[in-house]
């Protein structure tokens, strides 16, 4: 008899990995499926890469912009009016919980988005989150209106160019909801039933979640771009990555995301598995709550950046060649890599003499946040922090470290409990923006998503400014500035940009993974 492996109420046949089936060993539990609310790539996984669809799409495996709900659009020559034609007869799910009476149409589109834009709109105060993408980006001051045209046509006019702005459709921040749907749920009082049972356009349809265990779907037969070659997808919540690698091998999944980078050679000489690896738009870092003294004096975060022996985290944490070490909020392969900046190095007696310039020459106490289990930018957080309060000790700094599950620390350190906190970003839409926007702008340190609490006014005028420029040039020269300021302030320890890996049972075909850091499963065979 076979032992079950998992711990999570969940023990799947070996048999699971059937032709119309595809079990995932993924790394947590979704925040929620109300996608606007929340940032973590698992929560997109679960709701935006499955349930959802957007106006605009990224190619598989790439950054490119392709047609999505909009089938085309008109830019104008000003940069400020955005047209697009919607698609027609794209059906919304079917559910026991909601039968839809109409196609897609134009009114989906403004729902989706003044919900989240207009204080005033009815579902606005609603969200217990609110919107952190919408509110760190500061839509609300770039979007002068978004309008109906008629049934089949939108159009967005900004109140200046932006850049970014088509990419940032395709986010999963603009996914289209059901008005309808919504509609349905204020007139019954049942508002929250939108952040439990999901009603979308996109390739699979929600059935049911066990928080922690599993997350079931099943086909959409009416999804616009065909249905999906397997019937059913089932998320197996396997927070432990060992657990992930031995549940795969039993055959008990067929997929197992996020696996530690320095478990990647041994998955390789399994001749059952096949391992995927990309250079993804990924960073892990350590946050400095600058709002917390003495986090508030550039010197000892200076010192905090000089404590810390990146390149030993590297090794420990990743192995040899799956990370290069950080420099900047974003990889060097994005517009405006600041090539002249260089790691801080491992000077523990250089950061000794800023302490003690600062004031603090016997050090002080701080709290080091992170989470159980592990994934891409935190593959052993326990090491990971260790490691840190060793480091940290060493200059006469005493941390304690404090584990939150997943959901529990975004939420308390969104309230900037913290002092230090592990963190880790993947690039949405493949522009510099979408690095320092949501996690470093004045407006993020407002809305709690930028953990760092940073707002310096020289950085943000710069970032805001090459938003508005269309120019690359111009836009690189505006980026390099700000990540000159960045460095120079250090409101992050930037640790590593690492690659992205997926195991993969052989007999899965049509799975890529994506350099934006999320999963989709819509385009995925299993072979018997």
């Amino acid at each position: 008899m076979r032992r079950c492996l998992l711990s999570l109420a969940l023990c799947l046949p070996l048999h699971a990995a059937a032709s119309q089936s595809l079990v995932v060993c993924t790394e947590a539990s979704p925040e929620g499926f109300d996608i606007v609310q929340y940032t973590a790539a698992t929560t997109a996984d679960a709701s935006s890469e499955t349930v959802f669809d957007r106006l605009v799409q990224f190619a598989p495996g790439s950054t490119r912009l392709q047609p999505g709900l909009a089938e085309s659009w008109s830019i104008s020559d000003d940069g400020l009016v955005y047209e697009l034609q919607l698609r027609k007869d794209v059906k919304f799910h079917a559910t026991p919980w909601f039968t839809p009476s109409r196609a897609f149409n134009a009114d989906d589109v403004l729902w989706s988005f003044q919900r989240q834009l207009d204080p005033n709109h009815p579902w606005h105060k609603l969200s217990p989150r609110g919107f952190p993408y919408a509110e760190s980006m500061a839509l609300g001051q770039l979007i002068e209106r978004t309008e109906k045209l008629d049934e089949h046509r939108v159009r967005f006019t900004l109140k200046h160019p932006e850049a970014p702005f088509l990419a940032d459709l395709a986010m999963g921040f603009a996914s289209i909801y059901s008005a309808e749907y919504a509609d349905q749920l204020l007139k019954a009082g049942k508002p929250e039933q939108l952040n439990r049972e999901p009603v979308g356009t996109g390739p699979f349809v929600f059935e049911r979640y066990r928080k922690d265990a599993q997350i079931r779907f099943r086909a959409n037969p009416d999804y616009w771009q065909g249905k999906p070659a397997i019937d059913k997808l089932l998320f197996a919540i396997t927070p432990d990555p060992n657990v992930r690698v031995q549940q795969l091998k039993a055959g008990a999944c067929q997929v197992a995301v996020y696996p530690r980078p320095t478990d990647i050679a041994a998955l390789r000489q399994d001749p059952a598995l096949n391992v995927l690896e990309l250079d993804s738009l990924l960073v892990a870092y350590v946050g400095i709550n600058t709002r917390h003294p003495p986090l508030d004096d550039v010197r000892v975060r200076q010192a905090i950046n000089l404590a810390v022996d990146t390149r030993a985290y590297l090794r420990a944490q990743y192995g040899e060649g799956n990370a290069s070490i950080a420099v900047a909020p974003y990889p060097a392969t994005l517009l405006g890599f600041n090539d002249k900046l260089n790691p801080w190095p491992f000077d523990p007696e250089q950061a000794r003499r800023l302490l003690a310039e600062a004031g603090h020459k016997e050090g002080f106490k701080l709290s080091i946040w992170t989470r159980p289990g592990g994934g891409p930018t935190n593959p052993n957080p326990g090491i990971g922090a260790q490691m840190l309060q060793a480091d940290l000790a060493a200059i006469g700094i005493k941390a304690e470290i404090r584990v939150y599950e997943w959901g529990e620390l975004i939420k308390r350190a969104k309230n900037g409990e913290h002092d230090l906190v592990f963190m880790g970003w993947a690039g949405d839409n493949g522009d510099p923006d979408n690095f320092l926007t949501p996690n470093l702008s004045c407006a993020a340190a407002k809305s709690g998503e930028n953990q760092a609490g940073w707002c310096d006014k020289a950085f943000d005028g710069l970032i805001r400014e090459a938003r508005k420029v269309t120019d690359p040039a111009r836009r690189a020269e505006l980026y390099r500035q700000a990540l000159a300021i960045f460095h120079e302030q250090a409101p992050w320890i930037p640790l590593a940009h690492p690659k992205q890996f997926a195991a993969l049972r052989k007999g899965v075909e049509g799975f890529q993974l994506s350099p934006l850091g999320s999963n989709n499963f819509s385009r995925v065979r299993v072979l018997p």
